[in-house]
C-alpha cells in the first residue's frame, strides 16, 4: 500500500472536515490510519436511509461513548442534516469526528449546519511524486495521479467514466448550471489553457457565454475540488492587482483526457 502525505495526527483533539475530489482515496486513507474508529459509511444506502428517515439516530447511538471518542462519518453531505447531530455530540459529550466528502458546496448552498468554526478542513489530493516508489513521469502526464488512474494499466475507460459521473453526479443532479453541453465546453477551453492566466473575456467568447459565468464556472471547478485559481503575485497590498490569476486542474490525466477526449 502507499503511505499517503496528509498531515491529521493519530491522536485528534479536534474534530475536521476532510475534503478531497472523488477517488483521492479518503476513504482508504481514514481506514487504515484510524482503523479502531467508530466508521460509519453514508455510501452504504441502508445505513443512509436510516439516518435520512431519523437524523436523531446518530445522538442516540453515540451519547453513551466516551469524551474524546473518534466517530468517522464518511460522505456527509448525503445526508447534511446530520450535521445538527454531530454539533450535539461534539458540544455535549465531547466527541471527536472526521466529517468527509469530496465537496463541501452541497452544505454550503443548501445552508447547513457547518459546525460553526469547531471543525476545520484538511484537503486530501491526488497522489505526489513523494508517495510513490519508482515515480513513472509518463504515466502521470497520460493518466493522471488519481490513485486508481496512475496505478492502473491504461486508464482511458476510467477517465471516461470519471469525466462522466462528475458532470452527471455533481453538475447535473446540484442543478449547478443551466446548460450542461456548455458546461461540457468550458471544461476542454480550461484544460487547453490550463497552468495559464485567466482571461475571462476570451473563455466566455470560446464558450458562447458571459464573462460573469466564466467566473462562475471556475468557482464551480473549485469547490468540487477539480481545480483552483492561482493569485496573481503582487508586493504589495497598496498597489492595484494588474495581473490575473491562473487556473491549474488538480489532476493532468483529467485536464490531458479532456483535450483529446474527441480525437
Amino acid at each position: 500500500m502507499i503511505e499517503r502525505i496528509c498531515h491529521i495526527d493519530k491522536e485528534l483533539e479536534d474534530s475536521i472536515f476532510l475534503f478531497g475530489a472523488r477517488q483521492t482515496g479518503k476513504s482508504t486513507f481514514l481506514r487504515q490510519k484510524f482503523p479502531d474508529s467508530i466508521y460509519i459509511d453514508l455510501l452504504d444506502t441502508t445505513i443512509k436511509g436510516r439516518f435520512s428517515r431519523r437524523p436523531s439516530l446518530l445522538y442516540e447511538m453515540l451519547s453513551n461513548k466516551e469524551v474524546g471518542t473518534l466517530v468517522i462519518i464518511d460522505e456527509i453531505p448525503e445526508v447534511p442534516e446530520l450535521l445538527n447531530e454531530v454539533h450535539r455530540l461534539m458540544s455535549e459529550k465531547g466527541l471527536v469526528f472526521i466529517l468527509c466528502g469530496s465537496s463541501a458546496r452541497k452544505l454550503k448552498r443548501k445552508g447547513y449546519n457547518t459546525l460553526g468554526g469547531r471543525a476545520y478542513p484538511v484537503y486530501l489530493f491526488p497522489f505526489v511524486s513523494a508517495e510513490i516508489p519508482d515515480f513513472d513521469l509518463q504515466q502521470a502526464i497520460n493518466y493522471g495521479m488519481l490513485p486508481p488512474h496512475y496505478l492502473a494499466k491504461n486508464s482511458h475507460r476510467r477517465l471516461s467514466a470519471y469525466i462522466d459521473v462528475y458532470l452527471k453526479e455533481e453538475i447535473k443532479e446540484e442543478a449547478l448550471v443551466r446548460n450542461l453541453n456548455t458546461f461540457q465546453r468550458f471544461l476542454e477551453v480550461a484544460a487547453l489553457t490550463d497552468g495559464e492566466m485567466i482571461n475571462n473575456n476570451n473563455i466566455a467568447q470560446d464558450c458562447g457565454v458571459s464573462a460573469n459565468t466564466v467566473g462562475n464556472y471556475f468557482d464551480i471547478l473549485e469547490d468540487t475540488l477539480l481545480g483552483f485559481r492561482v493569485p496573481a503575485y503582487t508586493k504589495t497590498m497598496k498597489r492595484r492587482l494588474v495581473q490575473a490569476p491562473r487556473f491549474y486542474y488538480f489532476d493532468i490525466g483529467v485536464a490531458n483526457h479532456l483535450l483529446h477526449r474527441k480525437e
